[in-house]
């Protein structure tokens, strides 16, 4: 009887397996995102890290001098692979342009159907990053910055929104979509503790403020 009642479990497990693999592979797959960044707690310690000065000058600044979007792989430059990763359901052309697909903008909580309506946002913007530091680095280094995707710095967002907030710091724009404001600010300083830029003394508090609450 003993081997029996085995078999009947290895059965079972068998079957059972097999039944999470099969939901594995039915379950509607999540939209995609931005890479996680640093809990709340290590934002606050990367915070207090920080450089706090005055920003520096604007003087020489130009999108030109952080070349993006560069291509990734095949015909896919950083705007599609963003646009792939944080859409539903995107389909992409020969050229890789997302020809269809859905996408929820975190900003705004606005959902979009056509890729014309998305920006992909430096979520430290380049013209922030110029006046924190990066006006001393190499192109090369700046290139890799307005392309990163293994830090929180690049999302689809509402186009408008994103033109809204420019080259704005924290201390004078946040998301309009409250749920999301710890998720930016500990992206936010995720990035800039990365990249060793620094942070005037209005930023620094609005990212405290925002932090305190996370």
């Amino acid at each position: 009887m003993s081997g029996i009642y085995a078999r009947r479990i290895a059965v079972l497990a068998a079957s059972a397996a097999l039944a999470a693999t099969t939901g594995l592979l039915t379950a509607p797959s999540a939209q995609a995102a931005m890479p996680t960044p640093v809990s709340a707690a290590t934002a606050r310690t990367y915070l207090s890290e920080l450089t706090v000065k005055a920003e520096g000058s604007s003087t020489g600044y130009s999108r030109d001098k952080f070349p993006h979007w560069i291509t990734q792989s095949g015909a896919c430059n950083t705007r599609e692979v963003v646009l792939k990763r944080d859409g539903t359901n995107v389909t992409q052309d020969s050229s890789c342009a997302a020809v269809s697909g859905s996408w929820y903008s975190e900003y705004d909580g606005a959902t979009w159907t056509a890729a014309s309506d998305l920006d992909i946002d430096h979520m430290v913007p380049l013209a922030e990053a110029w006046r924190s530091g990066a006006s001393a680095w190499t192109t090369a280094r700046r290139q890799s910055y307005a392309n990163d995707l293994t830090r929180p710095q690049l999302i689809a967002v509402t186009d408008n929104v994103n033109q809204s907030k420019g080259d704005q710091d924290p201390a004078t724009w946040l998301p309009s979509r409250t749920a999301y404001k710890c998720t930016y600010v500990r992206a936010w300083v995720h990035v800039k503790h990365y990249y060793g830029l620094s942070v005037d003394s209005a930023e620094k508090s609005a990212l405290q403020s925002v932090l305190n609450g996370c």
